[in-house]
């Protein structure tokens, strides 16, 4: 019987050597998808040089039969051909076994993988290329891409990008980094010449929409010569092409800049700083403010400031713009009527919105007729081809190709010439040239002579940049920003970052050359999607068509009559206010009053005192308003739907849930921060006494002390914690233990994470009774303080 038994076992052990392979597969095995970089860190796991074990992954693949032990008379749910005991060695040099052997490293340019350069290790779950596939022996792999040793020696931390290109064999080298900060390198590479003709019909179209209106801003808003406006199409546009990252939006001067560069020039004027006619002090005054305006830019660039377009709010900017639309309206008809003359005499041209309107009225009887007829006439027409265009174009696309504007000036431009309506009274831009003896002239406007200039023209710079900035990520991203369409530019991406950046470096060169400032518009990019623009080629066209301009074809801008410019700039200021009904209509339906106010207050604040004042009180509002909102601890009071295991916000739902007897369920539904932890124990004094966080505190207690026996956090979605923050969680938890309170926390970060570390170093762990009172959920929260109950209530005798 014993040689029988003997036998078979000596058989059936011969059996399985015969069907079990020398080198398991692990095909059976479960194996999961490996965990991402935060994962890997938060459980704290950091292997031998970086690795990750592979029993988390898939026990039993590339085990070394040499070392292996087959597990006799141990249960085990796998089989006894998988039942081996993984060797602590690892497995010697690539593989070309098993079913989860690796893929070679790299691809030809067939788009097969070579096998020429292998080194894989085991790590996070699966096979990873080894150090030696981009070039850095000696390194580590797996985990140390994020840390590199550091956790266990402390050599050198590893970025996250630099570990994702070594696990998936890119090459991680400077190239990607120049083509993503200098997008030119990367859409020239990918430039066909099937898109140029698209791109020079853009630039051509935009020079004949926009070069005349760039004389208008120069010369009617910003007081400046009017090749200072040409300026901004020539250097701007050029450099915005080569490090912007939305490629077919197109900067240039906006009517709201010019206005308050034109504002510095005027103050400038007022305090005998500077004249009305010496036009190259005025236009150096302009080089400083967008200088200035194009260094706050780049600053906020290299300090990732990209999120501030999000800080100002709709309301705010909705009454800003509609204020400087209605500021600019007024001051064009000054010259529309041909009452400068007497407006400068009188002083009305340097006053108010208010005052100007005021003298307006007192002498419209003075209004100049042949003026007044040729600014008429040039509004209405290109106000009546807009709304043709805006209907049309979708049936008739080529509408978007007809230059309205272009030929209202040059008719009017021939008109005045022929009939000589210059001699009768009709103002015309008379000779463009520049302030110097040169077409381009160089001037560093941050000197020493210029001081004071610049102090005065700070805060206005500051506010150029900031509406320049918000009025150029609204374009990027109403245009779609860096996506692309199908058939054009692929692989930019939109980033406020590096619009920052890109903005404030051509602002920079621009300011040198006594350029306006210059930023993104919508109108004006939109365009030069719709004319066939599809790369920044077509800002590159049309800075060549300003060059040109400003070097053959100033003399030809003579007899252009400025009624006509402050038409064209009138019917820019109308499209500003026109968006306002629009918004006013929809917060009356929402009852946003508080909006609305805002909206009122900056329109009246602007048009009753000053520009400054307006935007002032806005930003200060706006700032105010996140402030406020960012400091309030958005806590809930969590209450079970019936019948479930599912909790919900109890104040949104109170007639569907129940609260649970004896315990005060409370989420916190936000990262705790120095910022928002100040009113939290008062939050919760609300919570415990009324069952809500918006009773007002006069009222009596109304929810019974013991529902607040045991206090459960749910903190799944505490993200981030700092030291304030944890210390006021802190002091909140040893009040509650101190009167014998339960506290338990459910669905907490990993123990490795910053915020479970800082419960532990700053003794909530400790306090709550340990880290048995952490655990997953609301429910199992529930069921550990049920128990706790029970074992006071034995510990007691009362049971």
């Amino acid at each position: 019987m014993t040689s029988n038994s003997s036998r078979n076992s000596s058989v059936h052990s011969h059996t399985h050597s015969q069907h079990a392979p020398l080198i398991p597969s692990g095909l059976r095995n479960s194996r999961e998808p490996p965990p991402s970089v935060e994962e890997t860190l938060a459980r704290g796991v950091m292997p031998r040089d970086g690795v990750q074990p592979m029993d988390d992954a898939f026990p039993g693949a590339h085990e070394g039969i040499a070392s292996a032990e087959i597990i006799e008379n141990e249960a085990s749910v796998y089989t006894h051909l998988l039942s081996r005991r993984r060797s602590s060695h690892a497995h010697p040099g690539p593989c070309d076994h098993g079913t989860f052997s690796p893929r070679p490293a790299t691809r030809d340019s067939s788009g097969s993988y070579s096998s020429s350069r292998l080194d894989f290790r085991d790590t996070f779950g699966g096979p990873e290329w080894g150090d030696d596939h981009l070039g850095e022996p000696g390194g580590s792999s797996g985990l140390a891409g994020l840390v590199e040793e550091g956790l266990m020696g402390g050599k050198k931390k590893m970025s996250t990008t630099k570990w994702l290109a070594k696990r998936h064999g890119l090459r991680h080298t400077k190239s990607m980094y120049i083509n993503y900060y200098i997008p030119f390198f990367s859409w020239i590479r990918q430039y066909r010449w099937s898109w140029f003709l698209g791109d020079v019909v853009a630039g051509l179209s935009m020079a004949s929409f926009y070069i005349p209106m760039a004389l208008s801003y120069a010369s009617n808003l910003g007081h400046v010569p009017p090749i200072n406006g040409l300026y901004a199409f020539i250097f701007q546009p050029i450099i915005y092409a080569l490090l912007g990252s939305c490629p077919v939006m197109v900067v240039g001067p906006e009517a709201a800049g010019s206005l308050l560069v034109g504002n510095v020039v005027r103050s400038s004027v007022e305090r005998g700083h500077s004249d009305e006619d010496n036009g190259l002090l005025n236009s150096q005054i302009a080089g400083a403010v967008t200088v200035m305006a194009g260094g706050i830019i780049f600053i906020g660039g290299i300090t990732r400031l990209g999120f501030l377009d999000n800080v100002l709010s709709r309301p705010l900017l909705r009454g800003f713009i509609s204020a400087v639309g209605f500021l600019i309206f007024v001051d064009q008809l000054i010259v529309e009527t041909g009452l400068s003359e007497q407006a400068q005499a009188v002083g009305a041209s340097h006053g108010t919105t208010f005052e100007k309107i005021e003298f307006l009225l007192h002498n419209i009887r003075y209004t100049h007729g042949l003026t007044a007829a040729v600014a008429g006439i040039s509004f209405a027409t290109i106000l009546i081809g807009r709304e043709f265009k805006k209907r049309l174009q979708p049936r008739f696309p080529g509408m978007a190709y007809i230059p309205d504007r272009f030929l209202v000036v040059v008719l009017s431009a021939v008109l005045t010439h022929h009939f000589r309506w210059d001699k009768k009274g009709l103002s015309v831009l008379g000779e463009v040239k520049s302030s110097t003896q040169y077409s381009f002239s160089f001037h560093w406007p941050l000197q020493i002579s210029h001081m004071k200039h610049v102090r005065e023209a700070l805060s206005t710079s500051f506010l150029i940049a900031i509406l320049g900035f918000f009025e150029s990520s609204v374009a990027a991203k109403s245009i779609g920003a860096g996506e692309g369409r199908h058939d054009g530019l692929q692989g930019i991406s939109f980033s406020p970052n590096r619009e920052l950046l890109a903005l404030g470096i051509a602002n920079l060169a621009g300011g040198c050359f006594m350029a306006l400032p210059a930023f993104g518009g919508y109108g004006r990019s939109k365009v030069n999607a719709a004319t066939g623009g599809r790369t920044p080629m077509s800002s590159i066209v049309l800075s060549v068509i300003t060059i040109n301009c400003v070097l053959f074809l100033l003399p030809y801008f003579y007899y252009l009559p400025k009624a006509v410019l402050s038409a064209m700039i009138s019917v820019v200021a109308w499209s500003l206010i026109e968006e306002a009904p629009t918004d006013i209509r929809f917060f009356l339906r929402i009852r946003g009053w508080s909006e609305l106010i805002l909206m009122a207050l900056i329109f009246f604040s602007t048009i009753f005192y000053s520009l400054p004042l307006g935007i002032a009180a806005g930003v200060g509002l706006s700032i105010i308003y996140v402030i406020r909102h960012s400091t309030r601890p958005r806590i809930q009071i969590l209450g079970r739907i019936p019948g479930t295991n599912d909790f919900e916000n109890a104040e949104e739902v109170p007639d569907a849930i129940e609260f649970i007897e004896g315990c005060l369920i409370v989420k916190i539904p936000e990262p705790l921060t120095f910022a928002n932890t100040g009113d939290l124990k008062n939050r919760l004094r609300r919570l415990e006494l009324y069952g809500s966080t918006s009773a007002h505190p006069a009222l009596p207690r109304v929810r019974n002390p013991e529902h607040n026996l045991n206090i459960i956090f749910d903190v799944h979605a505490v993200t981030s914690l700092d030291g304030s923050g944890a210390q006021v969680l802190a002091e909140i938890v040893n009040a509650y233990r101190a009167r014998g309170v339960r506290v338990f926390f459910c669905r907490v970060p990993p123990e490795r994470s910053q915020v479970y570390q800082l419960f532990v170093r700053s003794g909530i762990v400790e306090s709550c009774g340990g880290s048995q009172y952490f655990v997953k959920s609301v429910t199992e929260a529930l069921r550990l303080s049920e128990t706790e109950v029970l074992h006071d209530d034995l510990s007691g005798g009362r049971i």
